[in-house]
């Protein structure tokens, strides 16, 4: 048995309040939501005092249905109730927008019995070691972020690393030359996985050539739709994408001969094409893992950045659209991460501007990759502001 409550007022919400053009109007609307999602909350912790469960919570950005990364984050959800059973209840609210706002429902769920609250998001990242520094006694998980405390810790995958093995598959493939790429916000997360894919697909056809194209949101299908059209409208016969709706999957279907590659989750109702392959967020074992230490009392708070290796990142299913030999090549690829043998980001590299990046063997340091905030060289256009 678990509870739940859905922030279902505002449809259409994404991870940047930014969409909304009247920040009055956006407030008096979240604050309606949240209101409704406080009494829900109240009588639902109430009733989870009562059985002595462990109970653990969870603040995703998106629907649940979004079949991205909000998706796979409910399945590592749902994999806690499959892992313990009775011993844990856990509870979720969606669509919570990336502003100040987000604080108040991170405390509700402090204040009613949550024991251990994980944070989808990277800008619930203020709100959420506020919420801990009036909650010491509750333990805290935030996505994608760096900031941490004595009761905050900090987890987020190398998604980078699965954006090198689309890279080489995605520069086998096109027959344009032209690699469309679908970015969200220009954080260092998205600018890291374009420069990846990017220096890949570049090693295997020297004549490839990206175009971006930012949509501004996280989730929101309409425009993820628009931002594949372009790109297809701009010649790309291979798209990427960034962004956690499977609408650019549709675009490309509907276009005919585009090629696509899930993002977060499989996405494989549009397999075998265009959907070739995927990235695969896999955070079911941390997420277990995490519950456990709370559990057993051996929680700690630390920072988390796993990838291929350890299973946090996957690769989706290569379909046989994909020649063989090319499979053969990013099955390689894939491994050598793994094992540790490779890093996507090896020198000699340049930056955008020609500057110097990494020299001959080099491999960048993970404070170089968390800042990330240029392009690699061959990479046209800016990074917006």
């Amino acid at each position: 048995m678990f509870w739940h409550c859905q922030m279902t007022v505002l449809s259409q919400l994404s991870r940047s309040a930014g969409r909304f053009s009247n920040r009055e109007t956006f407030m008096k609307k979240t604050l309606i939501a949240l209101a409704t999602s406080v009494a829900v909350l109240v009588s639902g912790a109430a009733q989870a005092a009562s059985h002595g469960k462990t109970k653990v919570c969870f603040v995703y950005i998106g629907p649940t249905g979004d079949f991205g990364w909000t998706y796979q984050h409910d399945e590592g959800r749902k994999a806690i109730e499959k892992e313990f059973g009775d011993k844990v209840e856990t509870a979720f609210l969606e669509k919570v927008p990336e502003s100040a706002e987000a604080q108040r429902p991170i405390e509700n769920f402090a204040r009613n019995g949550c024991n251990l609250i994980f944070t989808t998001s990277f800008n619930y990242m203020d709100p959420t070691n506020k919420a801990a520094a009036k909650y010491p006694d509750v333990k805290f998980e935030h996505a994608t972020g760096y900031k941490r405390a004595e009761n905050v810790s900090t987890y987020s995958a190398r998604f980078y690393e699965g954006r090198a093995v689309q890279g080489t598959i995605a520069g086998h493939m096109t027959e344009s030359n032209i690699v469309g790429y679908i970015g969200s916000y220009p954080i260092p997360e998205v600018i890291r996985g374009i420069n990846s894919a990017y220096i890949h697909a570049k090693k295997v056809n020297p004549d490839v050539e990206f175009k971006i194209v930012w949509a501004f949101t996280w989730f929101d299908p309409a425009k993820e739709a628009d931002a594949a059209k372009v790109l297809i409208e701009q010649g790309a016969d291979v798209i990427l994408q960034h962004t956690d709706s499977t609408a650019p999957q549709a675009a490309a279907q509907a276009a005919g001969n585009v090629v696509t590659f899930g993002q977060a989750s499989d996405m494989a109702e549009y397999a075998p094409f265009p959907r070739v392959s995927s990235i695969i967020d896999d955070w079911a074992p941390y997420y277990i893992a995490r519950t456990k230490a709370v559990m057993d009392g051996t929680w700690t708070s630390v920072d988390t950045w796993d990838g291929i290796g350890p299973g946090m990142v996957g690769i989706g299913e290569i379909t046989d659209a994909v020649p063989a030999e090319v499979k053969a090549e990013a099955l390689a690829l894939k491994d050598a991460m793994a094992s540790g043998e490779y890093h996507p980001f090896t020198g000699p590299l340049k930056k955008q501007d020609g500057s110097d990046f990494l020299a001959e063997g080099e491999i960048a340091d993970d404070g170089t990759l968390a800042g990330m905030n240029f392009y690699v060289e061959g990479i046209e256009g800016s990074i917006p502001e």
